[in-house]
């Protein structure tokens, strides 16, 4: 079986998710957020692995199950703490990010019998899966991170030291508000899409219904 990673930020109103904002508050953002890292986590929960770890920017909270070992990460730019990630594993392992709440354990249950790493493309073209039979740091330092190339570097890297790779289906990251709603219709009875629907309830400018006025010339009260 493989390790399985989530590397992720603590949900904290202004760290997290700030391209939500606008349309939504910090606070929704960061309730967005954490309840696209707890589907997450819920997913990888569910998944056969030899183990379970958090790469955590920050604090744990009420959102993380049992069973899962919480190590904070190291400094850096994001190719360094990707490549620090995977130098705590000595076999096979497994790293997503908190953005996929529509992610499965059919997809994250991955068997390295017949490839030598996975890689999750993203829509926004980066990633949002590496794994690797053998981790190796190297693999991921100096790539550049949240580019529109960042994807097609990472897997290019892997191919050029002779790694035989095997993709996974390509996924939409929750980066903007048009992403939250695409993401939410593919899981529909995740956390994530119940909260988007509180927060774009909550969001929505309110209206009084006026009975028998013309609207337009009615008087404010």
């Amino acid at each position: 079986m493989t390790a399985l990673l989530v590397i992720a930020k603590e949900p904290r109103p202004g760290r997290v998710k700030t391209r939500l904002t606008p349309p939504f508050t910090p606070q929704e953002a960061a309730s967005l957020a954490e309840a696209s890292l707890a589907d997450t986590l819920e997913a990888v929960a569910a998944t056969p692995a030899t183990r379970r770890i958090l790469v955590l920017d920050g604090e744990p909270g009420r959102w993380l199950p049992p069973g899962f070992d919480v190590v904070p990460q190291c400094a850096g730019g994001l190719d360094e703490r990707l490549a620090d990630a995977f130098a705590r594993c000595d076999g096979p392992a497994l790293l997503i990010g908190m953005d996929t709440p529509q992610v499965t354990p059919e997809l994250l249950d991955v068997d390295f019998t017949d490839c030598d790493a996975w890689f999750g493309p993203a829509e926004d073209g980066g990633f949002w899966a590496l794994g690797l039979a053998g981790p190796d740091p190297a693999l991921l330092r100096g790539v550049p991170m949240s580019t529109p190339v960042t994807g097609a570097v990472q897997r290019e890297r892997l191919t050029g030291a002779g790694l035989r790779v095997r993709d996974l289906p390509r996924l939409r990251d929750v980066d903007t508000a048009a992403d939250a709603h695409a993401v939410a219709a593919l899981a529909p009875h995740g956390r994530f899409a119940a909260r988007l629907a509180r927060c774009t309830a909550v969001s929505a400018p309110y209206t009084r219904p006026v009975t028998g006025v013309d609207s337009s010339s009615a008087a404010p009260r």
